[in-house]
């Protein structure tokens, strides 16, 4: 008798349950059961309420700040590795941290790499994640990481919306290679928007190089934090002779008065996904769920098959 392979268990995050309870829908279960118990201090502690030993378990969770969330899924990863599950598997939609991943002046630290040390000190054997933030974070690890891409989500919604005179901008230089691969994928040109910052969140100036006039502009990034960026490049489009601007970013984090920039400003439409929970009552932002490609991709590594066909760029 051919031995069966006993299905994973999946786990969540308090901030990720609607998401957990997507993808556990999606991949055909339902999420496990798992008790949070605080402190008046503050201080908290997950506990399994269900058997784990030997299994293989996915704990889905997004570490978007503040430090909670970190601090959330490392403790599950302890509790799990520690309840003698065979294999554990941290599922973040957005791995926050992400944007100090060098130094970029004397002083300071790489947050990412120390997150992904920890991840791997609690008890992770292996990441599943989406649009990094840089790719080579991937490096930090020791652990094998799936670094899965949004476009598997927004090529097919912008093919849909059968737009002419299509161009795909980058609102910054480092996120260049994303727009060309954009660009290469839905066959039409690239502009890309040069910014200096005189602090974080705060931009300078702004300029662009290419030409966008009676064109339909789709600003490609991996976040939208303060939304500051995005509104003052479609702003500038727009004052350049765009016909529309929209925007597609991975990940919502939508901080400090993010909503009422956007609704202020000239983006007809911002496209992002269910990574961070949003508040969804919003006229001009448009949610795609992740949670069917999480799904998809947790059950080929259970089964051991190949991802590969969920790298469209």
């Amino acid at each position: 008798m051919a031995y069966q392979v006993p299905e994973p268990k999946i786990f969540a995050c308090s901030q990720s349950i609607v998401l957990g309870e997507k993808i556990a829908a999606s991949y055909g279960a339902e999420l496990g059961n798992v008790l949070f118990s605080r402190y008046s201090d503050g201080e908290f502690q997950p506990s399994f309420e269900e058997s784990i030993r030997g299994a293989r378990i996915f704990i889905i969770g997004s570490t978007n700040p503040g430090p909670e969330n970190l601090m959330e899924m490392l403790l599950m990863l302890d509790a799990a590795k520690r309840a003698s599950a065979r294999h554990i598997t941290a599922v973040m939609p957005y791995f926050g941290w992400a944007r100090q991943d060098r130094k970029d002046k004397p002083r300071v630290p790489i947050a990412a790499k120390l997150v992904a040390k920890m991840l791997e000190t609690a008890g992770a054997t292996r990441i599943i994640t989406m649009d990094l933030h840089a790719d080579q974070i991937q490096g930090f690890f020791e652990k094998p990481v799936d670094h899965l891409f949004a476009s598997t989500l927004f090529l097919p919604y912008l093919k849909n919306l059968k737009l002419d005179n299509l161009c795909i901008a980058s609102p910054d230089m480092g996120g260049s290679k994303r727009a060309y691969a954009y660009s290469k994928a839905l066959e039409c040109d690239v502009v890309i928007c040069y910014k200096q910052r005189a602090k974080a969140n705060v931009i300078s100036h702004m300029e662009l190089i290419g030409d966008v006039e009676g064109k339909n502009v789709v600003l490609v990034d991996d976040m939208v934090d303060t939304a500051g960026t995005l509104t003052k490049a479609a702003d500038l489009m727009m004052e350049r002779g765009a016909v529309s601007v929209r925007a597609v970013t991975t990940h919502g984090l939508l901080s400090g008065n993010a909503y009422e920039k956007i609704e202020k400003s000239k983006l007809t439409e911002l496209i992002i996904t269910d990574s961070i929970p949003i508040d969804h009552n919003q006229r001009k932002i448009k949610v795609l769920s992740c949670a069917e490609l999480f799904a998809d991709v947790m059950h080929r590594v259970h089964h051991n098959t190949s991802i590969s066909s969920k790298f469209l760029m």
